[in-house]
C-alpha cells in the first residue's frame, strides 16, 4: 500500500520505518468489498439492469493517479456513467457508544438529486448512524469522477489509530 514506510506518507515514526505498510483497511477493505460485490453480481443468472463496471485503482495516495487516468481514458463514456461508488476504508465499522448503532460516513449525498432520499430510505432497514456529506469531493478516488460531473457516493467507516501503520 505505502511500501516500506520510508516515504512522505509513512506513519508510526521510527518503529514503523522499513516495515511493510500493507493498508489492510486503507485500501484493502475497499478492494475486498469490490471483489465481493463483483462476485455476487457476477453470479446472478440473467441479471438485468444497468451495466456495472468494477474498477480497482492504484496510486490514490500519490494523487488519485489511477482514477484520474481512468477518467481521461474511460472504458465506457463518462457521460453514460450514472454514478461512481467508492469504498475506501470500510473495514472498521464500529458502533456509536451512545446510540449503539454502527457509524457510517457517506459523502456525495448532494451530487445527485435523489441520493439523500435513497440513503434515508435504505437506512430505515439497516439503521446506521450515518454522517452525511453533501460534497462530491474528498481525499479519495471519487473526486476524479465528481470533477467530471459524475455523481458519487463515498462510503467510509472512519479514521482509527492504526491508519497507515504496518500493524
Amino acid at each position: 500500500h505505502l511500501g516500506y514506510g520510508d516515504g512522505p506518507l509513512s506513519a508510526g515514526g521510527n518503529a514503523a520505518q522499513g516495515k511493510p505498510h500493507f493498508g489492510a483497511d486503507d485500501n484493502g477493505s475497499g478492494t475486498t468489498g469490490l471483489l465481493e460485490l463483483a462476485r455476487r453480481f457476477g453470479s446472478m443468472k440473467e441479471r438485468r439492469g444497468r451495466r456495472i463496471v468494477f474498477v480497482a485503482f492504484s496510486g490514490e495516495e500519490r494523487g488519485l493517479l489511477g482514477s484520474a487516468h481512468y477518467c481521461k481514458n474511460p472504458v465506457f463514456p463518462l457521460k453514460d456513467t450514472v454514478a461512481m461508488i467508492n469504498l475506501d476504508m470500510v473495514g472498521r465499522l464500529r458502533d456509536d457508544a451512545k446510540l449503539k448503532k454502527p457509524n457510517l460516513e457517506i459523502g456525495g449525498i448532494g451530487s445527485a438529486k435523489n441520493f439523500e432520499t435513497l440513503i434515508d430510505d435504505l437506512n430505515k432497514k439497516y439503521d446506521f448512524n450515518i454522517k452525511k456529506t453533501r460534497s462530491g469531493t474528498g481525499p479519495s478516488d471519487h473526486t476524479s469522477f465528481y470533477v467530471k460531473s459524475v455523481p458519487v457516493f463515498f462510503f467510509f467507516t472512519g479514521m482509527h489509530p492504526e491508519y497507515h501503520l504496518p500493524t
